[in-house]
């Protein structure tokens, strides 16, 4: 089965570094479109950032510049990057993977098969 395990939440302290992993099994993470999604208490889940087969990227337009997107062949595991943290970044983090090659639907939560539980983002200031 698929199972993709977000690691790397927790409570940051403004300015500082952010660095999530979502590890997968049962699935190639360079196999198919992967992104990360946020989700904010009483909102809906947002696409931050996606990255395709071919190591294609794309963000949100609110985070371009600020969040990069990545991932490691060798430990098939994908990455979330971000420093100088705000608190406006507090939020649940959601790993994503789907059978597409391609991430032309990136935004869109049915475009993705597969998810993570989830890890939560805390920024205090």
């Amino acid at each position: 089965q698929v199972q993709l395990v977000e690691s790397g939440g927790g409570s940051v302290q403004a300015g500082g570094s952010l660095r999530l992993s979502c590890a997968a099994s049962g699935y190639t993470v360079s196999s198919g479109c992967m992104g990360w999604f946020r989700q904010a208490p009483e909102k809906g889940r947002e696409g931050v950032a996606a990255i395709d087969s071919a190591g294609g990227t794309v963000y949100a337009d609110s985070v371009k510049g600020r969040f990069t997107i990545s991932q490691d062949n060798a430990k098939n595991t994908l990455y979330l990057q971000r420093n100088s943290l705000k608190t406006e970044n507090t939020n649940m983090y959601y790993c994503a993977a789907s059978n597409s090659y391609d991430c032309r639907w990136w935004g869109h939560l049915t475009w993705y098969n597969y998810w993570g539980q989830g890890t939560q983002v805390t920024v205090s200031s």
